[in-house]
């Protein structure tokens, strides 16, 4: 209550795992997408208060923030995928964002919420280099 006002707002800044929509850049400006989430992982990595954490754990018992959670994820994805290279048909930039968003949320659950040995001990910076190669691929639009 004392830095967000209400669970809702501490809800809020714990699910900001991306750049809110619009950043980087310009549409379409993959390569500073690709420089910006392995960041944004590497913050969510160094350790969150025990009440970020509570209200990650939340999300997947309590139907109302589980509802918010798919409300500010969805304007993450719009956000993102509003800045990933459009496929010829235009069609799969919110399912590549989806994707990023996903893979980089489950990677924050299983060190942070499961203690997952693995991603526990590993350097953030260590956990960032290695999804990057699968995160640039998500950022270009496929052959």
């Amino acid at each position: 209550m004392q830095y967000f006002g209400s669970k809702r707002g501490l809800f809020t800044r714990a699910l900001q795992t991306a750049p809110a929509p619009g950043a980087p850049g310009a549409p379409g400006d993959g390569a500073a997408l690709l420089d910006q989430l392995p960041a944004t992982l590497g913050v969510k990595l160094g350790g969150m208060p025990d009440g970020t954490l509570a209200v990650l754990r939340s999300m997947l018992t309590d139907p109302a923030s589980a509802d918010h959670a798919r409300e500010a994820l969805g304007r993450q994805i719009s956000g993102i995928g509003g800045a990933l290279p459009a496929s010829e048909d235009g069609a799969d930039g919110e399912l590549r964002a989806a994707l990023i968003i996903t893979t980089m949320l489950g990677v924050t659950i299983g060190r942070q919420l499961l203690g997952l040995d693995v991603l526990r001990d590993a350097p953030a910076e260590r956990i960032g280099t290695l999804l990057r190669p699968a995160i640039a691929a998500l950022t270009e639009p496929p052959d």
